[in-house]
């Protein structure tokens, strides 16, 4: 099984390939995406650690930090994730990702990704430079020497920058139980439509303390990778940060767990529960 450390921060990277419509239950309703941001989710400088387990083993670190630069002369948002197999899984399977992202600072528009990966061998440098008024994507396949244009959808994201279009633009108070998110993707050469489902709210237990979280269900194709559609459990704090906080998935052999291990920079306080 190809095992990509990179499916909790890029939200599921290693399922992308698999997402199928048909595999998607079809909506209750609208997607609860604001037009407007609600409230400034982060800010420069803002930095997380994800620590992430195998079953009993820890499997990897992942980072994702954001700063600012400019694209092409226009000033933007540059988003950097690295994760890398540490201790014993290195042994059995090294893997080192990066993948990055430059966004508009208004709008979230994707401008420039780059996905530069080794996983136990298999190596892969691309960019991709998104035009939104033509509506096609770039795609320079380093490695190959190869170059393509493909169209892309409307509001289309990338794999980076996705996570913060619904962290400045998901409306967590007009959303309401079993509805669903509705996000574009564009990933190497192909358009996907991610789709997940609110499943309603929760208070977890965190290193940090109890937090108040919201709790999503992606939807995925069964089979090489997931157990079934419903493998995975997604919860994101439920306060102005709109922090991923914890993943759990179940694989097709075995099962993975991905929790947020440290933090900087954040644009909002983060809420813990205080028992009284």
């Amino acid at each position: 099984m190809k095992f990509q450390i990179w499916l909790w921060v890029g939200l599921i990277t290693c399922a992308l390939p698999l997402f199928a419509q048909e595999t998607t239950p079809p909506l209750s309703s609208n997607p609860i995406i604001a037009k407007s941001p609600i409230k400034p989710a982060y800010k420069v400088g803002e930095w997380f650690k994800f620590r992430i387990h195998y079953g009993i083993f820890n499997a990897s670190y992942a980072t994702l930090e954001l700063t600012e630069a400019t694209w092409n002369g226009q000033p933007a948002f540059y988003a950097k994730g690295v994760g890398r197999t540490t201790g014993l899984a290195r042994l059995f399977f090294k893997v080192d990702d990066y993948y990055s992202s430059y966004f508009t600072k208004e709008d979230n528009r994707p401008l420039h990704f780059i996905r530069n990966i080794n996983e136990g061998g298999y190596k892969k440098h691309l960019t991709i430079d998104f035009d939104h008024k033509q509506q096609h994507a770039t795609v320079v396949d380093l490695k190959k020497e190869t170059t393509g244009i493909y169209s892309t959808d409307q509001e289309v994201q990338d794999l980076i920058s996705f996570v913060y279009y619904l962290r400045k633009h998901l409306d967590v108070d007009a959303i309401k139980k079993d509805e669903f998110v509705v996000v574009n993707l564009f990933f190497d050469s192909e358009n996907y439509t991610f789709k997940f489902k609110f499943l309603g709210r929760e208070t977890i237990k965190t290193k940090f303390g109890k937090v108040k979280t919201l709790k999503f269900r992606p939807y995925v194709q069964s089979g090489r990778v997931f157990r079934s559609s419903e493998s995975i459990s997604l919860w994101v704090s439920s306060d102005d940060n709109k922090i991923p906080l914890c993943l759990q998935a179940d694989l097709s052999v075995g099962s993975i767990t991905a929790d947020l291990d440290a933090f900087k920079g954040l644009k909002n306080p983060f809420e813990i529960v205080v028992e009284e």
